[in-house]
């Protein structure tokens, strides 16, 4: 944790609301973070529980719900240590079931479109749940993101968390094998946002996992993030034909509006009319992070907000980062703080493979065969 962090940390506690605050939602456990705490959220119409979980540690805290495994809030200190809650989501579970463009959810098997619903693995062809016109996005009609989770809280040292567990069987959304997939959030010490992703299989498959967290880190419902200062650490990013499906070439970033390699406003450009981004109505696309694949995170992405300082800084160990400017938001959705949201009112950095690989030989494979552990790890960590 930097200094600056530290001091508006600091700050909040001197104000009655610090992280390490004790009330009824929970205790501390020794190593200085709050122990995780369940509580009913609602049932699903087949009687199903869905739990929402509490997690504070270094200034951070977190909200995530079985269904979905989505983040129902992230709540970080401005420069003033003032907090507010930087992720879209409800207030009620029947919305996520029925209206949720994937807040804040687990997105699985296969993060982003694939062309058609269709690939072939060892010769033998697969049709996948087609859900975004004529292809499958996201995993299919019913992803990783509209299953309900096996929760697990643990504390570790001075971290804590959630181990969340989720079998999807052979041939679900048409996808071959049975997948065993754990996800683990992890709030540290420093008040870093964690994810570890990890999957194994019976049969060879494809499997892209993702969290679709739609970020406004002047709070959510608070407006625009066209003033958001984003950088991202890309030469180059994947452009896409009118069905949102990459062509497989990899273009140049430098001279156009995708060039983010030094931070600049997400609205300075999304209005030049590029063929791009009248294809996607904005940013909707894949950048190619310099950095490959690595075998720890490694910097990413930059998001800062100016107006209340609140600063996000991602690493990964993926190649590729999709940067959506929450284009589809029509005003008919109402959030968790009671604001109608708006195209615009949020984005989403979704670290992962590349959309479509399993029909494009030239990018980083996706397959994941018997024997083998899908492991990646995405690190949020906050400032401001």
């Amino acid at each position: 944790m930097d200094m600056n962090r530290r001091t508006v940390i600091a700050g909040a506690a001197a104000a009655g609301i610090a992280a390490g605050t004790i009330g009824a939602a929970g205790t501390a456990h020794a190593g200085g973070g709050r122990k995780p705490v369940k509580e009913l959220f609602g049932k699903l119409a087949d009687g199903t529980k869905v739990y929402r979980w509490s997690l504070e540690n270094g200034g951070t805290r977190l909200k995530v719900l079985s269904y979905g495994g989505a983040v129902q809030s992230l709540e970080i200190p401005d420069r003033r240590g003032r907090y507010a809650n930087v992720s879209l989501g409800f207030d009620n579970l029947d919305d996520y079931v029925a209206k949720s463009p994937y807040f804040g959810a687990l997105i699985g098997r296969y993060g982003n479109r694939i062309d058609k619903g269709r690939f072939t693995l060892d010769g033998t062809a697969y049709q996948l749940s087609v859900n975004d016109g004529e292809n499958s996005l996201h995993g299919g009609a019913q992803g990783f993101d509209k299953r309900v989770w096996d929760v697990e809280p643990f504390t570790k040292g001075s971290d804590v968390g959630l181990h969340l567990h989720y079998t999807s069987v052979d041939g679900e959304m048409g996808y071959p094998g049975t997948l065993k997939a754990k996800v683990t959030y992890t709030l540290t010490r420093a008040g870093d946002w964690r994810i570890d992703y990890e999957a194994t299989t019976d049969k060879a498959t494809v499997v892209n996992l993702t969290n679709h967290v739609y970020w406004n880190l002047a709070g959510e419902g608070s407006g625009t993030i066209e003033d958001h200062e984003l950088s991202i650490a890309a030469s180059r990013y994947t452009p896409v034909n009118s069905g949102l499906i990459p062509t497989g070439e990899l273009a140049k970033v430098a001279g156009t509006p995708f060039d983010f390699r030094r931070a600049k406003t997400v609205g300075e450009d999304i209005r030049v009319a590029h063929q791009q981004l009248l294809y996607g109505q904005g940013y909707d696309h894949n950048w190619v992070l310099d950095k490959g694949i690595t075998s720890r995170p490694e910097h990413a992405a930059t998001l800062r907000d100016p107006r209340s300082g609140r600063t996000l800084r991602i690493a990964t160990n993926e190649p590729g980062l999709q940067f959506y400017s929450g284009n589809f938001q029509d005003g008919t959705l109402v959030g968790s703080g009671g604001r109608v949201y708006r195209q615009g009112d949020a984005l989403c950095l979704e670290t992962q493979h590349f959309p479509d690989s399993p029909n494009q030989p030239s990018f980083p494979s996706t397959v994941l065969r018997p024997g083998q552990t899908y492991r990646t790890t995405t690190v949020h960590s906050f400032d401001a």
